[in-house]
């Protein structure tokens, strides 16, 4: 796989850490979701922003 992201859009470059506390507020919040939800997530389709959108179906 090639790490050329021309074509991708910026939201789908962006990656969501969930080894910052501030981090993990934050995506909880916004994704209406506890931490042990978030983690299942990221763990089920990756740290994408655009992924965990469509996962959370927001």
């Amino acid at each position: 796989m090639s790490d050329d992201k021309t074509g991708r859009s910026q939201e789908d470059s962006k990656q969501v850490d969930i080894n910052e506390d501030k981090e993990i507020a934050h995506w909880c919040e916004f994704f209406s979701c506890s931490e042990d939800d978030l983690r299942v997530a990221v763990m089920a389709v990756g740290k994408s922003l655009n992924t965990l959108t469509k996962y959370f179906d927001k």
